[in-house]
């Protein structure tokens, strides 16, 4: 993987616990079994069975915030996870990461693929001979080259969410036939396992407006066990059916619905059949909602996203100055927040994640949020030394009111209830916050990825090459936001 995937919008104040409630045959709801900070790392309430017990056909129901902006998932609009989760049942991912976090290659669309070389690192790929796509072309060594230039960042045409990996590539050759690929790089990358995933035509990443806009309405060519059904628009919704020309093994499903359903009307939606899950995050009133209803179980799991707050410190926001910044982190305590928004639904205490690169579970992480840990006090006398002095209730500084514009998506109560919450904590050391409330539906692509706000709320997903995933977001490129949207770094 070379990016992150925002998710959705705000869900969890930075905790790692997502809570799903599943249309089903029984109902366990007298005792949920929820647990805090003291669950087990690694331990998932996820039913899993195997597939020979599955039965064939049947429609899959499933809700999303939004429809794709771009269904080419390395352009700046195209990351967001619902979209992906779309493209996923359509286009060839190489890799399948398992639950250890670990990657083997997916068989449907590679015989083999190894490190051929380390001096210099060389990666050879073998396609399978049956992966085609829907269009009747072969997958060949082409695809490879046109993505890996596309995305390698010397051709700033193209409008990428990031080029990590791709950057440090030299060369990409045809081996024996067009089913063989040699990647040569110029400069070790080590978390190559997950690149060219998902992989898109060379019709796609070879022109640049057509790798910007040529997909930003629906995708052209797929190679997956589905193929695009419906894409509505107007009725908020896109069905994917099974693909005859699909090679690998028959799915089970013959159709999977995604319909957009805003937050607060997810468990209505399931309770009227519409939908067959949702994640209640953080929300009390769907967690209340699910307990009560018939059929319906909970189940808990850790997950790979943590929420967070994104501050803006580019020239455009008041937030320039990191020191201003550091200052109302510090003002901003998100164990109470984790406790505001989970406390009635956890035995334990929300756990905060204090990393972003290696989240709970994970065998490298460490709680690094010190550096900006709450602290009222701290916070106060680090705006009086920047020269926000307090007149009234709020700070001014050469006469500007410390006013800052917190963007969140609507409707959406968890995001709300978080902007709300850190209204009222940056409140109490002097700062102003403005909270803008736009529709969802806008939030990423006219707000987040443009830099259109001071403060703003989302999660993050990660997966198991967390370096690769975070150095689009923390990493400043003058020449290219990726996805680094408050435009912090050095």
């Amino acid at each position: 993987m070379s990016r992150r995937t925002t998710v959705g919008v705000s869900a969890l104040a930075a905790v790692v616990l997502t809570l799903t409630a599943c249309g089903g045959p029984s109902n366990n709801n007298g005792n949920s079994g929820l647990k805090g900070a003291d669950n087990a790392i690694g331990q998932a309430d996820i039913n899993p069975q195997d597939a020979s017990k599955v039965k064939d056909g049947g429609e899959f129901r499933w809700p999303v915030d939004q429809l794709p902006d771009n269904w080419n998932y390395n352009q700046l609009d195209g990351t967001n996870a619902d979209g992906r989760r779309m493209i996923d049942t359509m286009m060839p991912n190489l890799w399948k990461q398992k639950a250890d976090a670990t990657f083997e290659i997916n068989k449907d669309y590679l015989e083999d693929a190894k490190l051929a070389s380390t001096e210099p690192q060389v990666l050879e790929f073998k396609i399978n001979p049956k992966a085609k796509w829907s269009d009747g072309t072969a997958l060949s060594w082409q695809d490879f080259e046109a993505m890996w230039k596309s995305l390698s960042g010397t051709d700033k045409a193209f409008e990428v969410a990031g080029t990590t990996g791709y950057e440090d590539i030299e060369k990409v050759e045809k081996g024996a036939t067009d089913q063989e690929v040699k990647v040569t790089f110029k400069k070790k990358f080590a978390e190559y396992k997950g690149m060219f995933s998902p992989l898109y035509p060379k019709s796609m990443s070879s022109v640049a407006e057509e790798f910007n806009k040529g997909w930003a309405d629906a995708p052209k060519v797929t190679a997956g066990p589905f193929k695009v059904g419906t894409i509505d628009r107007t009725a908020k919704l896109v069905t994917v059916v099974q693909d005859p020309a699909w090679w690998g093994e028959k799915p089970k499903l013959e159709k999977i619905t995604f319909r957009q359903v805003d937050r607060p009307a997810l468990a209505d939606a399931l309770a009227n059949g519409q939908i067959d899950f949702f994640d209640i995050g953080s929300s009390v009133d769907n967690f209340t909602r699910a307990k009560s209803m018939q059929g319906v179980t909970i189940r808990q799991a850790i997950t790979p996203d943590y929420s967070h707050i994104t501050f803006n410190g580019a020239d455009s926001s008041i937030l320039k100055d990191p020191k201003l910044r550091v200052a109302l982190m510090k003002g901003i305590d998100t164990k109470v927040i984790s406790k505001a928004l989970l406390g009635q639904m956890l035995k334990g205490d929300a756990q905060v994640t204090g990393n972003h690169f290696f989240l709970l579970g994970s065998a490298g992480y460490k709680d690094n949020s010190a550096v900006a840990a709450f602290d009222k006090e701290a916070a106060k006398k680090q705006l009086d030394e920047l020269g926000w002095k307090l007149e009234g209730e709020t700070r001014k500084k050469d006469g500007k009111e410390l006013l800052v514009r917190y963007v969140m998506p609507s409707p959406n109560p968890i995001s709300d209830q978080i902007a709300k919450l850190t209204q009222s904590q940056l409140k109490e050391i002097g700062a102003k916050v403005e909270i803008q409330a736009v529709p969802s539906t806008d939030f990423f692509k006219q707000y987040v990825n443009v830099g259109n706000f001071d403060m703003t709320g989302f999660r993050w997903l990660a997966s198991a090459t967390p370096v690769s995933d975070s150095k689009g977001i923390y990493y400043l490129d003058p020449a290219s936001t990726n996805q680094n949207y408050g435009r912090i770094g050095s």
